[in-house]
Parts: structure tokens; sequence; C-alpha cells
């Protein structure tokens, strides 16, 4: 019997199956399975502590001289300085929990998945990871480590952290680049539904900081394409301001500037040196990983 790859099926039919811990733990196993490695590479190690060896330790940490010395296996934790050092930023404001719909995970949903999946790749290869959730100001930060019980600290800021009231203004994006000091891998997941040009500043400023900078643009298919009966109404779930419109008569002009708008982040991105990709929330999260990576 083949097992089934959770990286590879539906989001919104994965998450059925339990909380992200469950989903993300699923995820990771199917991806590292198929790709037989992990795509994140770093840069050098510095020690802090030991631990128990537990099954499933690469025997490379194993601290021989501990071994003689207590006739007991333990293994060498780093941070800090680890492989890689990886902060990864999770934009909670209030669109981010729409979907087009309801078998389909909110796009919030989908980051918090597709974050705890990240981070767990990360962890076990041993690099120093953290996580900053905002929405207009800084809703919460777990430091980069890499200690046992990180990754559980990470699932618990994302679980805890409610759906923002607002978006993510010129005061969340100073706080996020006044936390991220040292050097490393910034991953950005968001539905880009804010400010570009601050954005962009604040992108640019941790590119010129030394840091890599991916960003992750969480789209609902249904943001792609206009659709709907003849006459309906929308409602902007941030400002709460709607109106009437027949989406044939703007289908074509709505196609258009979405793509407008997306090869605009996109160029703009590359312009400063950031990875960019666009990620559908139907898309697996093994493949989603995969772009990242």
């Amino acid at each position: 019997m083949v097992a089934t790859r959770f990286d590879l099926l539906d989001p919104w039919e994965v998450a059925r199956l339990g909380g992200i811990e469950i989903v993300a733990r699923g995820v990771v196993e199917g991806f590292l399975t198929g790709i037989h490695r992990s795509p994140f590479r770093g840069f050098s190690v510095e020690f802090t502590e030991h631990r128990a060896y537990q099954p499933g330790d690469e025997p490379r940490y194993l601290d021989w001289r501990m071994l003689a010395r207590s006739d007991r296996l333990f293994v060498k934790q780093f941070e800090e300085e680890t492989n890689l050092r990886a902060m990864i930023l999770v934009d909670v404001s209030r669109s981010m929990a729409w979907r087009g719909t309801a078998a389909r995970l909110t796009k919030r949903a989908y980051a918090d998945r597709l974050a705890a999946a990240l981070a767990l790749i990360l962890l076990r290869q041993r690099d120093a990871t953290g996580l900053i959730a905002f929405d207009e100001v800084v809703r919460t930060v777990v430091a980069a480590r890499v200690r046992g019980g990180q990754w559980a600290r990470l699932v618990r800021g994302l679980v805890e952290t409610p759906d923002g009231a607002g978006t993510a203004a010129e005061t969340a994006l100073r706080q996020v680049t006044a936390l991220l000091a040292r050097r490393g891998l910034v991953v950005l997941v968001s539905d880009l539904l804010l400010d570009r040009q601050l954005t962009l500043t604040a992108l640019q400023y941790l590119r010129h900081r030394g840091h890599q900078v991916i960003v992750c643009h969480l789209v609902d298919p249904a943001e792609l394409e206009l659709s709907g009966p003849a006459e309906v109404r929308f409602r902007d779930p941030e400002s709460g301001a709607s109106m009437v419109v027949r989406p044939r008569e703007l289908a074509r002009a709505y196609h258009a500037t979405v793509t407008r708008e997306t090869l605009a982040w996109r160029s703009a991105c590359r312009r400063r040196g950031v990875a960019y990709h666009q990620v559908r929330t139907d898309l697996p999260f093994g493949l989603a990983l995969r772009l990242l990576g």
C-alpha cells in the first residue's frame, strides 16, 4: 500500500484531518520523503547546550566525550549562529480571514499551516527559527531559537494570535524591521493587501541589512477572477465599505487589474533582490514549500 502524501493533497482536505500540528507534521514528512533532503541551507554553528539523545537524531551531533564520562548519549544543541537564522512573518490582518468558498481554507488558515510546516523543516535541520505575527501592530513575537520545544512555541504563537482588526501599516512595518536586527532568512507570508510602497521600503531595508528575503503572496483563487450572479454586493473586510456590481460587465477589467498588480509586486520585489512567489490557497502545501525553497 502506498502511503498518503499529505503534502500533495488539497489543503482544505488535509486541514480536516486535525489541528495545525498534525497537518504540519504530515506535510513535512511527505515533503522531505519526496525530495530526500531539505532545500533550505545555512552557514555556521555555535554550540549552546546538551540534551539527551532521541531516536532519529543525527549521529554527527553526538558528544562522544559526554558518552565516555557518563555512559549516556547526548547530542549537542545549537543556537544563535546556527545553520541559518530564520524569521517567519505572518500577516494576520482582517483580509487574511477571507475565503472564496466554504470548501477552502481562509488565507490565514493556509498561512498558519504553511508557516508551521516551514518552521518544522528549518528546526529539523537545526536552524534557529522565530515568528512575528502582525496586523496594524505586531501581535506576537517568538524569538528565533533552536532549543527543544521551539516548534511548540511557534505553533502556540500562531494558534493564540487572533485574526487582526485592520491591515499592516507603517507602525507595524517599523516594528517588524526593528525586531530583525540579526542577519538571516526572512519569509513574509501575506496577501499583500497593504500599502505597497511602505512594504517595499521595509523589504528593501531588510535586504540592505543583509537578510535573505522571500515574499509568499497568498491569494484565494476567487480573487483572481471576478464571477458570481448577475448582480452582487462586495464588501471590503477591513474597511467595511461595500458596493453593488455586475460581475460580467467588470470581469475583463478586473482580471487586467489583478494581473497588473501581481506583476507590479513581482517586478518591484525582484528589483530589490527579494524573492517573490504567488501561492494560491488551493495549492498543496508541499508544492508551496518547493516554491519557497
